[in-house]
């Protein structure tokens, strides 16, 4: 893609975001969950700092099952070869 076509792509991008951004808390402030308490947005927060650190723990153990594959496979590739 060429650079002025992605720039003039973001630009329009930007635009219409802009644009759109009045009419998105046009009602009354009311969200697509409605009206929410304290205790809501409390508990939501902590469950997004729960979900990063537990998805660094899977992809890390995921992550390292293949290292181990790929290690086992290297030496059974050595070891045959």
């Amino acid at each position: 893609m060429r650079p002025k076509r992605l720039i003039a792509g973001l630009w329009a991008a930007f635009s219409l975001a802009l644009a759109l951004a009045p009419t998105a808390s046009a009602a009354d402030g009311l969200g697509l969950a409605g009206r929410v308490s304290d205790k809501t947005v409390t508990l939501f927060c902590f469950g997004v700092i729960a979900f990063f650190p537990i998805l660094v723990i899977v992809l890390s153990a995921i992550q390292g099952r293949l290292e181990a594959r790929k290690d086992r496979r290297r030496y059974d590739l050595e070891r045959l070869g």
